[in-house]
């Protein structure tokens, strides 16, 4: 049985590496999501498999185990169906608070029932305290994102003051004192035990709650990496390699996909942390005031430019995901290339709320990979660019990344759309982005604005394209 068990975790465990592997591409994505799914479904064989040739399962044990899958898997079915792609960075968050809490479900379990684990030794004491110290603060850190990106928390005024980090630290020792006592009493203190629940879960709100907008997206990825370094503790606790390699590849994975995105934004991860909102010190860094000089169009001469255009980038935004207006912007640079019109597209790194938000946007609009270009590759072509159009996005395409060095913004990669001939912002109005700073863009001589919904406005160009003739063979 033993044999079959490591043979089967070695197989799920090659499964994920690939399964990770190819979710670096929007064309092996799908395929990459099934051989993970595959690879946690034979993770789970494997461990009912370990526990048969051993002390096999009693009866109260399958109907839990059963219970739970059937539960698990109906709950992950309907949010898969029913969650927007809009909301999908509030249900990452919520999974990795769910992978934190079973992370410290785990190890409560192990501390209060050693034998059943075979926890024992000071190496199972330690993978307890650190399973349930990083579980926790994922669980509650998480729930605090989930809830501020769905507008259903905001950052009260006090956590914005210095204050925070007095209670932050005063609650990182509390921590310490708790992990000190757990382990110099080889896990015997239920008062260190719960004192480092309750610490560990309070630090995760404290942490998490000042934090702005802007930067939630980091936060949700590295929360995702501290869900693995949770998950790879509890497997020492439990004694399952599969879960350790596991939990070690998605706490790297988490770790560099922050990185990317702190790059992206031109932010440290010390500075999202601890440096409150973005948008709170957008007054002071500079960049605000009131737009004097706005140009605004019809989607009449909209059409009328995109008809004689040669080449034209779509830059998409989180309007657009709003919107759920993807289908039809395919409609109209189909018609766009039909007449010989050049489409591509301009990804930003972090587009919408996550790495990767756009592509899989674009990609469920069936909207060629090869037309998707990052930022790095796009911006040269840009001043070669006859038409731009925007769709609800906004500190991407700023100016002032690159041309004032008192913009929050400042140093930022953005997207170099003002070197094009002419650009097209759709908007539903004058609204900041996360940063809370104007945008310098829609005041530039070759900007204007298309005002309204995307989906409406697209629906409308693409009605003006028919008219005017552009695709028709």
């Amino acid at each position: 049985m033993d044999f079959l068990q490591y043979a089967i975790d070695l197989v799920a465990i090659l499964l994920l590496a690939l399964g990770i592997k190819g979710l670096s591409k929007v064309r092996s994505a799908r395929g990459a999501n099934q051989l993970a799914a595959v690879a946690m479904a034979l993770a789970v064989l494997g461990l009912l498999i370990h526990y048969l040739g051993t002390t096999g399962i009693s009866s109260a044990a399958w109907t839990w185990i059963i219970g739970g899958t059937v539960v698990g898997g109906v709950l992950g079915a309907i949010t898969a169906q029913r969650v927007p792609m809009t909301s999908m960075p509030e249900t990452v968050a919520l999974f990795n608070g769910c992978g934190g809490m079973s992370s410290l479900l785990v190890a409560l379990a192990a501390a209060f029932f050693p034998a059943a684990f075979g926890a024992s030794g000071m190496v199972a004491v330690v993978s307890i305290v650190i399973s349930v110290f990083v579980g926790a603060i994922t669980f509650t850190g998480s729930i605090v994102a989930m809830a501020k990106l769905q507008g259903w928390l905001s950052t009260p005024a006090w956590m914005q003051s210095k204050a925070r980090h007095f209670v932050n630290i005063a609650l990182a020792v509390a921590c310490l004192v708790a992990a000190v006592d757990l382990i110099a009493k080889g896990g015997m203190s239920v008062q260190g035990l719960w004192l480092l629940v309750i610490a560990s879960s309070l630090l995760g709100i404290g942490v998490t709650l000042p934090i702005g907008g802007a930067d939630m997206p980091v936060v949700i990825s590295l929360l995702n990496s501290y869900s693995g370094v949770a998950a790879a503790a509890a497997g020492f606790v439990v004694g399952s390699q599969l879960l350790i390699v596991a939990g070690a590849m998605v706490g790297a994975a988490g770790l560099i996909l922050t990185q990317v995105m702190c790059n992206g934004m031109n932010r440290s991860l010390v500075s999202v942390l601890f440096g409150g909102a973005l948008g709170a010190s957008a007054a002071a860094g500079g960049g605000g005031g009131e737009y004097t000089n706005i140009t605004s169009c019809s989607v009449e001469e909209c059409a009328l430019t995109l008809e004689a255009a040669e080449r034209v980038v779509i830059v998409p935004g989180y309007g657009l995901a709003v919107a759920q207006a993807q289908h039809t912007l395919r409609e109209v640079t189909r018609s766009l290339e039909a007449a010989g019109i050049e489409v591509t597209y301009a990804i930003h790194p972090v587009a919408g709320r996550m790495p990767g938000h756009m592509n899989v946007l674009l990609a469920e609009a069936d909207v060629p990979y090869e037309q998707l270009k990052e930022m790095d590759v796009i911006n040269p072509e840009f001043p070669a660019t006859d038409v731009v159009l925007v769709l609800g996005a906004n500190d991407v395409v700023n100016p002032q990344a690159k041309t004032d060095p008192n913009s929050p913004l400042y140093g930022m990669p953005v997207l170099d759309v003002q070197q094009a001939r002419t650009v097209f912002v759709v908007k539903r109005g004058m609204s900041a982005g996360y940063s809370g700073i104007k945008n310098d863009l829609f005041e530039l001589a070759n900007t204007s604005m298309v005002f309204g919904d995307a989906k409406k406005v697209l629906g409308d160009l693409l009605g003006e394209l028919k008219e005017l003739g552009v695709g028709k063979k």
